[in-house]
């Protein structure tokens, strides 16, 4: 840890699960209107406090089921009234008030009917959990105690938000997890990370800073044949973000909130792109990948490989919003997360992203080495043949195996074991499939949890290998700033978090267009042209929703 240091409605009375603590000193921080957004504009920067004094009070209420988002609505504002009246008696704290919905709505649905900034929205692959055969390690103390099952959540709003220029360290996340308790297992921090926080940020990116994460104010569940909406307040009366201060913004948030969910046709209106300016041009990329092969094939700067990646400007006749993009993308990869990060005063990052950093569960842990790409076909026998190719080519051999190796050796540095399991297989997904592998691991402590993002972020999948030399020839060579593309999105928790990599992803501002991005591994025996037409094949699951209109539903 010492080296992780230096860097990265019946209202009948509701159950209660939490646990008392002391107190801790935190800062409030205005934010502005832009963007035609209502701003919820107070809250407090939990990044600003003492990271050793924790909170006075972490506490989760649950009432009764409902059966419609109107009616938990109705519950929570009496709820939230009851609870001004009869203040808690701490000096600070955070309590979630949860009810619960007897239907199964699209998380997705009721934030597009939502205007309120920040929000948030994350949605986890839909597959099997590898973490299942490390459970027995456990102790079986890991296990939800209300047996939640999330597909995914939706926030707006931050009942405390966590955000600094300087890069992602280990007070920063011990600032994060004052917040977060073991018996409250969904009050969660999502957010995202630079790619690079040593690199200046450029204008589109300045709101997000080098980290942003927030704890939403008013929150969307969807569950496994149900739903819920929370809503969290969090204050600190030496820092001036009072109790009254916390319930008095929460009110106004709720008089913002809308009962109405969307149901999203997943599809865009007909448009077609105007323009699509790359960054690098084509000349420029073939310039950028030559000079990295020369640096490869030297062998003098100990350079095996460099992820080179592009940012694309689109303009197109439609106006694009965030959230109608995020739906369309949900039924380009049911294997894949989707995620929307959006800070008050800034565009929306959004993306469906095939790749996970890592999924930490108690004291267990996996990770995953994805690296490789070929396109998919209509024809059975043709994507058979594709996936062959893949799994023989020594280029995109050496190129997963540089990952697979470079994300073990990590990991077992923390770890009492690490399984890989299979070596190499194929990942398929609706446009691409990748060679892939599953990473799997007991950690030595749940502490350890800085140190798997540390050692695991970037990996070489996004950055290359040896990570240093391929992160300085990124900032030397790319003429545009990544921000968070390829960096850690996901959620902290008190007994669970769980990231993936910001790849395939967009930075998109309503009414004005989108910034993007999609990167590909430049190793010994790359031609550029070739990658050229990756970074076209990974980006077409953006451009293909713009240049007609498609049925996704």
């Amino acid at each position: 840890m010492a080296a992780a240091a230096r860097s990265i409605a019946g209202f009948t009375e509701p159950v209660k699960y939490g646990v008392s603590l002391s107190p801790v000193s935190i800062r409030h921080s205005l934010a502005s209107a832009r963007y035609g957004y209502r701003i919820c504009s107070l809250s407090m920067n939990g990044c600003e406090g003492d990271p050793k004094i924790p909170i006075g009070t972490v506490e989760t209420r649950t009432f009764p089921a409902v059966g419609t988002p109107a009616m938990a609505m109705d519950r929570l504002n009496w709820a939230i009234s009851e609870l001004k009246s009869d203040p808690p008696g701490f000096s600070s704290g955070i309590i979630r008030l949860e009810v619960p919905i007897q239907q199964q709505i699209e998380a997705i649905g009721w934030l597009y009917a939502q205007h309120p900034l920040p929000r948030c929205y994350f949605s986890g692959r839909k597959q099997s959990n590898p973490l299942d055969f490390f459970l027995d390690f456990t102790n079986g103390d890991c296990q939800n105690p209300r047996g939640h099952k999330l597909v995914s959540v939706a926030g707006v709003g931050s009942a405390v938000f966590f955000q600094q220029l300087h890069p992602f360290s280990l007070d920063d996340w011990k600032c994060i997890k004052r917040f977060l308790s073991r018996d409250c297992p969904l009050i969660r921090a999502y957010g995202a990370i630079r790619f690079d926080a040593r690199t200046k940020i450029s204008s589109e990116w300045e709101g997000f800073g080098s980290f942003y994460f927030m704890i939403p104010q008013v929150e969307f569940d969807e569950l496994e044949g149900s739903s819920m909406l929370a809503t969290t307040i969090a204050w600190d009366d030496t820092l001036l973000w009072t109790w009254e201060n916390a319930v008095g913004m929460v009110q106004a948030t709720m008089s913002q909130i809308s009962s109405f969910v969307a149901k999203l046709q997943k599809e865009v209106p007909n448009g077609f792109i105007l323009s699509n300016y790359h960054v690098p041009s084509k000349a420029s990329w073939d310039i950028a990948v030559n000079r990295a092969l020369q640096m490869i094939n030297s062998g003098k700067s100990g350079l095996i490989k460099v992820v080179l990646a592009r940012s694309s400007r689109i303009v197109s006749t439609i106006d694009i919003d965030p959230i109608t993009w995020l739906a369309c993308l949900q039924v380009e990869g049911q294997n894949a997360y989707q995620f929307c990060i959006q800070p008050p005063d800034a565009p929306a990052f959004i993306g469906n992203t095939p790749e996970q950093l890592f999924h930490r569960k108690c004291l267990s842990v996996c990770s995953e080495a994805l690296a490789g790409t070929r396109g998919r076909s209509g024809s059975e026998a043709v994507d058979l043949q594709i996936e062959r190719d893949l799994l023989f080519s020594p280029k995109d051999h050496l190129e997963f195996t540089i990952v697979r190796e470079n994300i073990k050796r990590n990991l077992e540095l923390i770890c009492k074991m690490v399984l890989v399991e299979p070596k190499k297989a194929i990942r398929k997904l609706p446009r691409v499939q990748h060679l892939y592998a599953q990473l799997s691991g007991r950690l030595r402590s749940e502490d350890d949890e800085f140190d798997i993002l540390n050692s695991l972020h970037p990996s070489p999948a996004v950055c290359g290998f040896p990570t240093e030399q391929a992160r300085q020839f990124i900032a030397e060579t790319e003429m545009f700033d990544r921000g968070m593309y390829a960096g850690p999105v996901g959620w902290f928790g008190g007994r669970e978090s769980e990231f993936a990599v910001g790849i395939r992803s967009a930075l998109v501002e309503k009414g004005v267009g989108a910034l993007v991005y999609a990167g590909a591994g430049i190793v010994e025996g790359t031609n550029s042209s070739l990658e050229w037409e990756e970074l076209e094949l990974k980006t077409s699951q953006f451009t293909k929703l713009i240049e007609c209109e498609v049925p996704l539903s």
